[in-house]
């Protein structure tokens, strides 16, 4: 599939068909991508927990989710998604990297950083996941973690704590369902977003 064709299919699935997994050659294309992500310094400070077992995905579900609350929609389709990828950065490899000599900042200081690309390049490994999954025929979605449940997941998957979750790719075949209601924002034009020059030359 061409990339452009790629790009237009894209899109966030949210439901998928429990009953037909996904191939372990379906997952190692979209992991050997992943790590052909662009990383600063090639520092690769990434890593990828795979949940592909039931009792593993189920390991995840209970320690981000209420046992005692019902499921809305959004929950209830997303837990029907036969591979869970729990991503992970590890900062510690970018602050390592730079101060080998080629670099030079030996002090580790994070501050050297104007942002955190150790979580920005993990965030585009998960993206070649996702047009991955799309050029095999496959649904995917990025979601987050909410911050007060990260302990509970790095318990429950023996995440090592100096390790940070950026996201979870779920993957699968998919299911029919509602479209999500934010898509009648539309899609802001790049006469919008794009500039040409300078800020505020609309890009024609």
């Amino acid at each position: 599939m061409e990339l452009n064709d790629v790009i237009r299919r894209r899109r966030m699935v949210r439901r998928y068909h429990p009953d037909q997994p996904v191939t372990e050659e379906d997952v190692e294309a979209l992991l050997r991508h992943a790590i052909r992500a662009p990383s600063a310094g090639f520092s690769q400070g990434w890593d990828f927990v795979v949940l592909s077992d039931p009792l593993q995905r189920q390991a995840f579900w209970g320690a981000t989710t209420d046992p005692d609350e019902e499921p809305d929609s959004w929950l209830a389709g997303m837990q029907t998604a036969p591979v869970l990828i729990v991503c992970l950065s590890d900062k510690q490899t970018y602050l390592g990297r730079y101060a080998e000599p080629d670099k030079g900042w030996a002090d580790r200081d994070e501050a050297r950083w104007p942002v955190p690309y150790w979580d920005i390049d993990t965030g585009m490994a998960a993206l070649l996941m996702l047009l991955t999954a799309v050029d095999r025929g496959l649904g995917a979605l990025f979601f987050g973690v909410p911050a007060e449940h990260h302990h509970d997941v790095h318990e429950a998957l023996g995440i090592p704590m100096d390790r940070s979750i950026v996201g979870v790719v779920a993957v699968g075949h998919p299911a029919p369902d509602t479209r999500s209601p934010s898509l009648k924002r539309g899609r802001r034009p790049l006469s919008a977003v794009a500039h040409r020059g300078r800020f505020g030359v609309p890009w024609e």
